[in-house]
């Protein structure tokens, strides 16, 4: 799958699920649960354990129909052993230059986090593929309505603050895909094998993107 073939899926299913665990001994029924929400996109974070064994495991399981990347990416050596082990996607929580170099080398898609309008268009002249704005939790829906009035052609994207309720909010506000972690990976449904809980989330998560893109 080519970087624009990435793309135009995100189009399609603007939802990405970001994993964060620390015990991935139950990921897979995570996984399954997502798939049966609807979410076709998985980033796995490199904060968790073992990341680069992680990915190429999921890669190997997930059918055809996921997408499967990786986040938390600092630096060009871990977008290259992120990609080797199957990623089809890179996300970094900040913004460089050579990690965006190493993403496109390899035709993957490459998402770094920026901030301020100044990052942002940095960030898109640099050649992000999408922006990756970082925390949207201290910013809300209306930052991006306000940054798509002089950036209308930048492809922006929140992570951290976004929910099932306020996921619809981000895209109506002119957000190309929402990625979700805490709200949508609920940790006590996860401890209590409660799966049925996560999909249920994906599935009022999706819609509400859904309705919001109407």
């Amino acid at each position: 799958m080519s970087r624009i073939e990435t793309l135009q899926k995100v189009a399609e299913s603007p939802v990405i699920s970001v994993i964060r665990m620390n015990d991935t001994s139950k990921l897979m029924k995570v996984i399954e649960a997502l798939s049966e929400g609807g979410v076709k996109f998985l980033e796995i974070t490199f904060t968790t354990p073992n990341a680069v064994d992680v990915i190429k495991d999921v890669c190997k399981k997930v059918s055809s129909d996921f997408v499967v990347g990786a986040g938390t990416v600092l630096d060009p050596e871990t977008a290259r052993a992120a990609i080797l082990a199957g990623a089809k996607f890179i996300v970094s929580p900040a913004l460089n230059l050579e990690t965006i170099k190493m993403a496109h080398r390899y035709d993957v898609m490459m998402v770094p986090g920026a901030f301020t309008p100044t990052e942002i268009m940095t960030a898109w002249d640099m050649g992000a593929d999408i922006v990756k704005v970082f925390p949207a939790t201290a910013l809300g829906p209306k930052y991006f309505k306000d940054i798509k009035g002089p950036f209308p052609q930048i492809r922006v994207m929140p992570t951290g603050g976004v929910s099932v309720d306020n996921a619809g909010e981000f895209i109506k506000a002119g957000a190309c895909a929402v990625a979700a972690g805490t709200d949508l990976l609920d940790k006590e449904a996860i401890a209590n094998d409660k799966f049925e809980i996560i999909t249920e989330k994906a599935k009022k998560l999706i819609s509400n993107v859904k309705a919001a893109q109407k």
